[in-house]
């Protein structure tokens, strides 16, 4: 579930790159680098999961670490974004976590509950009449949701937690849109200019340790912010726009990835004493599930294999920009159902499922690196994909059919050539311009 979470966080900041659709380089930038993030999470779980599965690494170095230390009951951690915005979610819900609590601990007196929200004792007027006293088990006193909006609805959880979903996605994708408008009217001319060259600078003598910094700079930003979507949804706009290069962004994604796991710390150090060490384990699993992830994929750099998949993914959708769209739903909510389905089946169709389509990945990924690299040792007619027909190596197929649609058809942006116009509005155009440059002689 913690692996599965880390794949889910990156959702947010491909949600962002989609605003830059409409300019098709910025949109190129703006993707690859929301995808380097997915890229690098999708590579680490599918290498530690196997080898998770078959060793159990992450849960005895965990347990290793955790057996040494004596536990006490801790705190509540610090959390200051919840104090900015616990007063509005006041307004609209109320969750009672002591029911939550006991339905994860299987306690007794919560079983029957079936209700997470937050009650009050309610009574008739005429109960109260004379100062009479009146009792609680009284049927006519009854415990009902009160004091915020949700309580005069009346609908079922599951009808107000899908009303909260609708709203809460529909907020979040205002805030990140705006965020990104924000963004692009300050990163202007001159100020443009100096962040460029201050953030892509290199550290003087020892430029190696200059993507160092910069992860421990992401881990830090995180850690203040309590959240990686919001650190890397700020980075998407500012690649987009030319700020960073990708090969910057790469390392402050993954210091964020590891800053996100102090809140998971924090949380643990608030359990009760009895299920304290298990939940600091789960916890230290996230950290060391991400640091593991860096050591694999950073430090050599052959193995930054992230950054040149995320340009492939830059590129396709700059040539073909509906491929975002199939992108977020196929590898966020299908791919993630197809295998949730295949794991209800058993251990067994999780290997015919998914091994085959891991392997066969891999293949293709070594023949395109062999094709482009050592083209000398495969056959002739393997040097491309040429031999295969249209539909197994292009999306051209699919893109014809979709701009016959009139909802799917291309659109002209300001980075395609004029030839792609049609001819009545290139001759438009060449009228115009004559008549400009006559004026321009005459003046």
């Amino acid at each position: 579930m913690v692996m599965g979470a880390n794949i889910g966080t990156s959702v947010t900041n491909t949600i962002v790159s989609i605003t830059h659709i409409g300019d098709r380089t910025e949109f190129e930038r703006a993707f690859a680098c929301a995808v380097i993030h997915d890229i690098f999470n999708w590579l680490a779980v599918i290498v530690l999961l196997i080898v998770e599965v078959t060793t159990g690494y992450l849960f005895h170095l965990t347990l290793a670490i955790t057996d040494g230390i004596s536990f006490q009951k801790g705190e509540n951690p610090p959390d200051v974004l919840k104090g900015l915005t616990r007063p509005f979610t006041d307004i609209i819900i109320h969750i009672d976590k002591k029911i939550l609590e006991g339905w994860s601990l299987n306690q007794t007196e919560y079983l029957n509950e079936t209700s997470i929200l937050k009650t009050c004792h309610v009574m008739k007027p005429q109960d109260l009449n004379g100062g009479q006293n009146v009792s609680f088990s009284d049927p006519e006193v009854m415990d009902k949701p009160c004091g915020y909006l949700m309580a005069y609805f009346g609908l079922p959880d599951v009808w107000l937690g899908a009303i909260l979903l609708v709203f809460s996605l529909f907020l979040l994708s205002t805030c990140l849109v705006i965020l990104v408008k924000i963004l692009n009217s300050m990163m202007e001319d001159k100020m443009a200019a100096v962040i460029k060259r201050v953030l892509n600078a290199q550290i003087p003598y020892v430029p190696w340790l200059t993507d160092y910094f910069a992860m421990l700079i992401g881990a830090i930003i995180t850690f203040l912010v309590q959240s990686s979507s919001v650190f890397t949804s700020t980075l998407t706009p500012l690649v987009g726009t030319g700020l960073f290069t990708l090969e910057r962004a790469y390392p402050l994604t993954l210091g964020s990835n590891v800053g996100t796991t102090t809140t998971g710390l924090l949380a643990a150090l608030a359990a009760d004493g009895d299920h304290l060490q298990a939940t600091i384990q789960i916890a230290l699993c996230h950290l060391f599930f991400n640091i593991s992830g860096i050591l694999l994929f950073f430090p050599v750099p052959f193995m930054r294999w992230p950054i040149p998949l995320a340009k492939v993914m830059g590129q396709t959708v700059a040539k073909y920009r509906w491929f975002a769209l199939f992108y977020l739903a196929f590898m966020f909510f299908l791919f993630p159902l197809y295998i949730f389905g295949l794991s209800l089946i058993g251990p067994f169709a999780i290997y015919i499922g998914f091994l085959p389509l891991l392997i066969l990945s891999i293949l293709i990924g070594l023949i395109n690196v062999a094709q482009s690299k050592r083209p000398s040792i495969l056959p002739d007619w393997f040097h491309n994909w040429d031999f295969l027909p249209e539909w197994m190596r292009s999306l051209e197929p699919v893109d014809r059919i979709l701009n016959h649609i009139n909802c799917c058809r291309k659109y002209q942006d300001r980075n395609e050539p004029l030839q792609d116009l049609p001819k009545s509005a290139l001759d438009e155009l060449g009228e115009v311009n004559d008549a400009f440059e006559m004026s321009n002689d005459k003046a």
